[in-house]
C-alpha cells in the first residue's frame, strides 16, 4: 500500500514527543510532499531582500514524522528512494553568517533557478548544472528526550546533505526510538559534496520511499549502498581540481575553495559571489589524505561539464 504525507504534516527540529502523522508495516510506501528549505519564505519571484529577512525559526522544515510498525531500538530502518519529482524552480542563496567562508561573504545574495529541463538548471549564459534531486534532511527521531535542531546531522540521520542519497539509493537509519519516526525534507535538485555557500538548489519536490526493517542491525551511524557510479552526469570532461594543505581539515577546505572561486574568476570571469554558489551546486570536497601528519589535503573538483 501507498500512503501521501501532504506537506502540511511538518515539523521543526527532532523531538521523540512529536505525533507520528501515520503508521506503516514494514513493506509498504509513503509519498511525501516537502517544502524548501526556507520553509517557504522563499519563492520563484523571491529578491535578495526575502533573504534578509529569513526568520530562521521556520527553516529546515520536515514532513512526517511516520511510525513503522514493529521498529525498535537497536534495529535499522531501511529506507528506499525510489522517486523524485521536482517542482521546476529553486533557489540558491549566500545567508550572512552561514557557509565554508561566512567570514569572507558576508552579504545576502540570490540565486532563482527555473528547473524546467529535467536534467540540467541554467546558471548563467554557457555554464548548466546537471541536476540530481536528493533529500538534504532524512533521518529519525532521536533517543534523547526534547526538542533539537534540524540543523547538524546526527547519529539517527538527520541533515547530512549526502549528495548521493538520490533515487535507486538504499540508505539504513539507526532506529532509537519505539517506531523510528520518520521524517523527511530539504530537498535539493542538485548540490556539490561539501555545500560550502551552506544551500545548495533549494527545491519542493515529492519523494516516494518504501519502508523496510533490520532486526537487530546494531548500526553507529547511517550507511547507504549506491545502485551505481555515483559521478557519471558530471565526469564527462574531466576536472580542474584546487587544493588546500594543512593540520586542519577545516582551513584546508576554505583554501581549496577559495583557490577555486579565484581560478572561477580568472578564467571564466564570475563574480566571487556567483563563483561562492556554484562551487555549492556542482564542485566537490574530497579528502585526498589524513595519513601524513601533520599536514592533511584536501582536492576541490570543478566539473568541466558545466562550461559550454
Amino acid at each position: 500500500m501507498t500512503y501521501t504525507i501532504h506537506k502540511h504534516h511538518s515539523h521543526y527540529g527532532w523531538d521523540n514527543n512529536f505525533e507520528p502523522v501515520q503508521s506503516i508495516k514494514p513493506g509498504e510506501t509513503v509519498s511525501f510532499e516537502t517544502i524548501d528549505a526556507s520553509g517557504a519564505q522563499l519563492n520563484s519571484k523571491s529578491t535578495i531582500e526575502d533573504v534578509v529577512n529569513l526568520d530562521f525559526g521556520k527553516v529546515n522544515p520536515v514532513t512526517g514524522p511516520v511510525f513503522i510498525e514493529g521498529a525498535e531500538p537497536g534495529d535499522a530502518l531501511k529506507v528506499s528512494i525510489k522517486e523524485l519529482k521536482p517542482s521546476g524552480w529553486g533557489w540558491t542563496a549566500n545567508i550572512p553568517g552561514f557557509g565554508l567562508l561566512a567570514d569572507e561573504f558576508k552579504d545576502p545574495y540570490l540565486k532563482i533557478w527555473e528547473l524546467d529541463k529535467p536534467k540540467t538548471g541554467r546558471f548563467l549564459d554557457g555554464i548548466n548544472v546537471p541536476l540530481k534531486a536528493f533529500p538534504g534532511t532524512i533521518g529519525v527521531a532521536p533517543a534523547e528526550a526534547g526538542h533539537h535542531s534540524v540543523v547538524p546531522p546526527r547519529h539517527c540521520g538527520g541533515n547530512m546533505d549526502i549528495r548521493d542519497l538520490g533515487a535507486g539509493v538504499n540508505l539504513y537509519l539507526p532506529v532509537q526510538v519505539s517506531g523510528a519516526l520518520f521524517s523527511v525534507g530539504d530537498t535539493h535538485a542538485a548540490q556539490g559534496d561539501g555545500e560550502v555557500c551552506g544551500t545548495a538548489i533549494e527545491s519542493p519536490m515529492e519523494i516516494t520511499l518504501g519502508f523496510d526493517l533490520i532486526k537487530g542491525a546494531n548500526l553507529h551511524s547511517p550507511q547507504f549502498e549506491t545502485p551505481g557510479p555515483v559521478t557519471r552526469h558530471l565526469d564527462e570532461k574531466g576536472y580542474y581540481v584546487t587544493t588546500g594543505i594543512g593540520p586542519d581539515l577545516f582551513k584546508a577546505s576554505q583554501d581549496a575553495v577559495r583557490s577555486m572561486i579565484d581560478h572561477l574568476g580568472k578564467t571564466y570571469k564570475l563574480s566571487p559571489e556567483d563563483a561562492y554558489l556554484l562551487c555549492s551546486v556542482a564542485c566537490d570536497l574530497r579528502i585526498s589524505e589524513i595519513v601524513d601528519m601533520p599536514n592533511w589535503l584536501v582536492s576541490f573538483y570543478l566539473p568541466l561539464s558545466l562550461f559550454a
